[in-house]
């Protein structure tokens, strides 16, 4: 069974840990980048990111969306939704099923 993963600010991702996930804290760019190359390299299935986290992390998470695995999810922080995530999910949906049905 893969591991799952949580990256983004303290007060968004510390609930995750409830679930048994792996949590870290990380709000610098570099620090977002290792932490995901680190998680990645030690074979998690899954790695929830916050929005914000994502945006300063953009190239690292592009090399991924091709791989297998992990599964990049971005969710929103506790400050609320970007609507970054679910754009994502959108663009997915459309290139699997040829249009937005969302």
């Amino acid at each position: 069974m893969h591991r799952i993963g949580v990256i983004g600010d303290r007060d968004s991702v510390m609930p995750f840990k409830l679930f048994g996930f792996e949590v870290v804290y990380a709000i610098a760019g570099e620090q977002v980048r290792e932490t995901i190359e680190a998680m990645a390299q030690r074979g998690f299935g899954v790695i929830f990111i916050t929005e914000a986290a994502s945006e300063l992390a953009t190239e690292t998470i592009e090399r991924y969306k091709a791989e297998m695995m992990p599964a990049i999810i971005l969710i929103p922080s506790h400050q609320g939704t970007k609507g970054i995530g679910l754009k994502e999910i959108q663009e997915n949906v459309e290139r699997a099923v040829g249009q937005n049905i969302l």
